[in-house]
């Protein structure tokens, strides 16, 4: 076949398919019309492909008709509308859903963590098993607050939003066994409330606060969030309510991808936070204020305007057409 000759005789064909896609209106006639033409150039490119797959003919005839094919069967929306509403919208209505039982969830820990701490501080057996006398004052003393100073802020950043997402994702995605979620908030309160106990038992209470509080408040609530999330897909199966066990789990599984996509970010932020603030130079009242003030942040995003965007309807799911709904036919 020669390709100059098929370009000659189809040119008109393929320009005119141009000029109705680019048509913000078409008349019943036209979109007629449109459509033919989409189909005689989809023929034409397969011809061309059988020939000369990789020419530049093929390529600018293929995107000729994907064009056209947007314009008929509609055109989605754009990003920058998306990314608008994910972060107002479907984000803050997740994390509203999510609100009580997070709060539940922290509460706890925080109970969990103070029978630890209170238990390591109470027992001076207890300390010993952790090491001898040297060893601990040394950890209390230096490596507490130099591990926040060692590495470089960024890397050090780095380490710890990988770390702290690697404990949110597998609250998020083993969260539907029921079992997990609890396993990996014990296995975090007892780290946490030891560490604590140990640093009370050697008059260093207030460092620990001081150096955990900044990126803590922040960091361990997000892990409270991928816990809640994680509970309530358990939930869904447990209870499906009046859907099918299926059904209910697609929806919240839906759900919960967006709350792990927000947790990316928010994780992102309390990396910032313990990377760059907490081994700061800045007066503690300064880092702990940022630390609170992101926390806050947190908080009235969900509270605001997850309450707005539950209110309308919004669920964190995605669209009917993105869940895979179909219309019913009577």
């Amino acid at each position: 076949m020669d390709i100059d000759a098929f370009t000659a005789v189809h040119q008109h064909d393929w320009k005119r398919l141009d000029e109705l896609s680019a048509k913000r209106r078409l008349t019943g006639a036209e979109a007629d019309e449109l459509l033919v033409l989409y189909q005689r150039a989809s023929t034409h490119l397969s011809m061309i492909r059988s020939i000369a797959p990789e020419s530049q003919l093929s390529a600018a005839l293929s995107t000729r008709i994907s064009r056209a094919r947007t314009r008929f069967t509609g055109a989605r929306s754009n990003f920058a509308e998306d990314v608008a509403n994910f972060f107002v919208f479907a984000l803050p209505a997740a994390f509203y859903r999510l609100r009580w039982l997070t709060v539940i969830i922290g509460a706890a820990f925080i109970l969990l963590s103070w029978l630890f701490g209170a238990w390591v501080a109470g027992n001076p057996e207890v300390i010993k098993a952790m090491g001898s006398d040297a060893e601990l004052r040394r950890y209390v003393e230096q490596d507490f607050v130099n591990y926040y100073s060692e590495n470089p802020h960024a890397s050090f950043a780095g380490m710890v939003w990988t770390n702290n997402a690697w404990i949110a994702a597998q609250c998020v995605a083993f969260g539907v066994t029921g079992v997990w979620v609890p396993l990996i908030l014990w296995m975090n309160a007892q780290g946490v409330g030891m560490a604590g106990g140990m640093m009370a038992a050697y008059g260093e209470l207030d460092t620990f606060f001081l150096y955990i509080l900044p990126h803590g408040l922040m960091e361990i609530t997000a892990i409270f969030i991928a816990g809640a999330a994680g509970l309530r897909i358990f939930w869904a199966w447990v209870s499906p309510g009046r859907m099918k066990r299926s059904a209910s789990l697609a929806r919240e599984g839906r759900s919960l991808i967006t709350v792990a996509l927000g947790l990316v970010l928010v994780l992102f932020v309390s990396g910032l936070v313990e990377g760059f603030v907490t081994p700061s130079g800045l007066p503690h009242w300064a880092r702990l204020g940022i630390g609170a003030l992101v926390l806050a942040g947190y908080w009235v995003y969900a509270l605001v305007l997850g309450r707005r965007a539950y209110e309308a309807g919004e669920r964190g799911d995605l669209g009917h057409f993105d869940a895979g709904e179909v219309a019913r036919t009577s």
